[in-house]
């Protein structure tokens, strides 16, 4: 029976050792006996009590890390097989490992039950042929001795006679047929760069009477022609007299450690996702290239696209369809580029695409547009069909940057110009966008302060009963009380709130807020409508929404119809199949839901149809231009019939003349909103409104009270 293997794992890391005994199961070759530790110096003590077979040591332990670390670990057990584990960014380390001895090197990233069980075959392959080269002559001791993979010995008229079994391996031919050729039919070697044979090594051995490190950079070609790149060595042989009898090649193939070199310069220059050239390699292209222009006289441009509402699919269908889409924009924009051009991606949703050798600064406007359309196509992806655009921004050398930093940061500041300008769109650099940068970044700083500071304010906005022309409803309006510039509206700073990740706390602050109000009016029996709060699809689609709507009316403790939650068109028909489920979870809670917005996004009347809606207000566009005879008007009306027979109330929005009023009125419209019945007031204000005696909001129509009510159930 074979006596069992003691494997040492010398590493920190947890996860290594659990796939480590997973190998030691698995390898063929056992059995196997493995042990753990988690410092050198427990390892060095565990050396020094019982006999190990072979050692794994991770470059990266606390207290000794590196070269250090292997060496003395080496110097304790010289010969014990030792395999280094490091990261990517090793290479030089690892290079430095293999050369003082050590047998293998794994990337961490890399390290499964495949890959150690193979290194645990391989080091079991080197023992057995180890073994052979010890039980030969003092000839093939002395190569051994030497070093431990491919071995090749000849005479003094440079004929083989020996050859190890890793050494027939490589070269193709067994020792009976290699015995008695010339080592240069046997071994046969070229420069890698020249194809020209290499120098004889064992000439070259001894004419210096001495081992040497012979010519870099070569390749054995195998017998049948298969080629390997090598590092070898040559020294002489001799006999007690000290008469050279031969000399012996030891050699080994180095393509893991090319390879493990090729793939760690790969990774230090490529995005992990895309495998696009990330933000270091495209800078150098983007030298390059400044270089090439300035000789030649030519321009350059550099285009910096950020997909739009990407968060949106990442946060609501997760980060692994998010992965899919990034990898399928990256295929799209690789597929519409010239071999010269550069696609780069820099992090999140965020590219930069650099064309050299344009002539015409339009020409990467051309190449915008044609992105712009294929990117905007659908992408099919986990049975899901997705669509996004994007907005891209261009700055051009020598005009726009004459350095690589830069040109990236204008075409960075000229995407946002093109986010400013409705998204899916492209915009060239201009001087005076580097103000508007300043500000937006001034802005995003801001409104941070501004969530803690409490400089967000809620002003409230009447929902107007055309029949009785009383209160029926309110709006929460959230605005930013700025210490210096006052009160900045929605639209200034809610996008920068999307942009930079504060839309979400900003939206469940508004919703308590609105909440703690109109509880604080209830209490003392001030007459109330249920209060409307705008929920944004980031909001919407955000892990524990639900969890939070319960808390707030919990918290507050507001009856739940006294709450309206307006959902868009866009938000409500994302995911369809999902909203349906989220929005009978609301209605179950007892709030009310509203389509905010109508008429400016898509909706499949199938599902509106479903969707458990308590009512639907026709965006102030459509309402703008009902008396004035457009195409509007039919529209207007249609809505409202639609609404009706869905049993949903409707509100017109943006409601600013009699004339308009008037219209909704006659046509069946339940509820106006807008400045001519009422603008937006703070919460002092507000409460005037609902006093018994307050005039009718309706010129001409007798003084009802506000009406204090739920959702009705029609």
């Amino acid at each position: 029976m074979t006596a069992s293997r003691t494997v040492l794992l010398i590493d920190d890391n947890s996860s290594h050792a659990k796939v480590f005994r997973e190998a030691l199961v698995d390898a063929n070759d056992g059995p196997f006996t493995g042990e753990w530790v988690r410092t050198l110096e427990e390892g060095c003590e565990r050396l020094q009590k019982q006999k190990i077979w072979a050692i794994f040591l991770n470059l990266h332990l606390k207290g000794s890390k590196g070269l250090s670390a292997f060496d003395e670990l080496f110097k304790a057990v010289p010969g014990v097989p030792t395999l280094v584990l490091g990261g990517v960014g090793d290479k030089a380390i690892a290079i430095e490992a293999l050369k003082r001895g050590a047998k293998d090197f794994l990337l961490e990233g890399h390290i499964d039950c495949y890959s150690l069980s193979r290194a645990i075959r391989n080091m079991v392959d080197r023992e057995t042929a180890e073994d052979v080269l010890f039980a030969e002559k003092a000839r093939a001791q002395v190569t051994l001795d030497s070093i431990g993979d491919a071995v090749l010995g000849t005479d003094t008229k440079g004929r083989v006679i020996f050859l190890n079994a890793v050494a027939e391996q490589m070269t193709g031919y067994s020792r009976e047929a290699a015995s008695g050729r010339l080592l240069a039919e046997v071994f046969k070697i070229v420069d890698y760069v020249t194809r020209k044979p290499a120098a004889d090594p064992i000439e070259m051995a001894v004419r210096e009477n001495r081992t040497m490190t012979l010519t870099p950079n070569c390749i054995l070609i195998r017998r049948d022609g298969a080629e390997s790149p090598i590092e070898h060595s040559a020294a002489p042989i001799r006999d007690r007299s000290g008469a050279i009898t031969g000399a012996v090649i030891v050699f080994h193939d180095v393509s893991m450690s090319r390879a493990i070199v090729h793939e760690m310069k790969h990774l230090a220059e490529h995005d992990v996702l895309t495998d696009l050239p990330n933000r270091t390699l495209l800078k150098d292209r983007i030298t390059q290239a400044i270089g090439a222009a300035h000789r030649n006289g030519t321009p350059i441009a550099v285009l910096f696209l950020d997909l739009d509402q990407f968060k949106h699919i990442n946060d609501s269908l997760g980060h692994s369809v998010g992965d899919k889409l990034l990898q399928a924009v990256a295929i799209r924009l690789v597929g519409y580029m010239r071999s010269t051009d550069t696609a780069s991606r820099q992090g999140g949703d965020e590219f930069v695409v650099l064309l050299p050798e344009i002539k015409h600064a339009a020409d990467a406007g051309n190449m915008a547009r044609k992105m712009l359309a294929a990117l905007s196509e659908s992408y099919a992806i986990d049975r899901h069909s997705l669509h996004v655009t994007a907005s891209i921004g261009i700055s051009t050398y020598p005009e726009d940057g004459e350095d690589a930093e830069v040109l990236m940061k204008n075409a960075d500041t000229a995407m946002y110009q093109a986010k400013d300008k409705g998204r899916n769109n492209y915009q060239f650099f201009k001087k005076e966008m580097n103000q508007r940068a300043v500000n937006r970044q001034s802005l995003e700083g801001g409104l941070r302060e501004a969530l803690i500071n409490n400089q967000i304010i809620l002003h409230y906005q009447p929902k107007i009963n055309l029949s009785t022309g009383a209160i029926s409803g309110l709006e929460a309006l959230v605005r930013w009380n700025h210490p210096t510039m006052g009160i900045i509206q929605p639209r200034q700073f809610l996008p920068v709130a999307e942009d930079c990740g504060l839309i979400v706390p900003i939206g469940r602050w508004v919703l308590k807020e609105a909440c703690r109000q109109v509880q604080e009016w209830i209490a003392p029996g001030v007459p109330i409508a249920p209060v409307a709060v705008n929920v944004s699809s980031l909001e919407f689609r955000s892990e524990g929404f639900l969890d939070n709507v319960r808390g707030t009316l919990r918290d507050t403790g507001l009856d739940p119809r006294y709450l309206e939650l307006e959902l868009t068109e866009t938000v409500l028909m994302q995911h369809a199949e999902g909203t349906l489920s989220m929005l009978r979870t609301l209605k179950s809670i007892g709030v009310r839901l509203a389509v905010d917005d109508f008429g400016t996004g898509y909706s499949s009347l199938s599902y509106l149809k479903q969707f458990p809606m308590d009512s639907l207000k026709i965006d102030q566009s459509f309402v703008r231009d009902i008396t004035s005879g457009t195409d509007d008007v039919p529209i207007v009306r249609a809505v409202i019939t639609m609404a009706k027979s869905l049993r949903q109330r409707v509100v017109g929005e943006g409601v600013e003349t009699q004339a308009q009023v008037a219209f909704l009125r006659a046509h069946g419209c339940d509820e106006a909103q807008g400045y001519y019945l009422s603008r937006p007031l703070i919460a002092q204000q507000f409460v005037e409104l609902l006093k018994p005696g307050t005039r009718s909001f309706i010129p001409g129509m007798a003084h009802t009270r506000s009406e204090k009510q739920g959702p009705s159930k029609d």
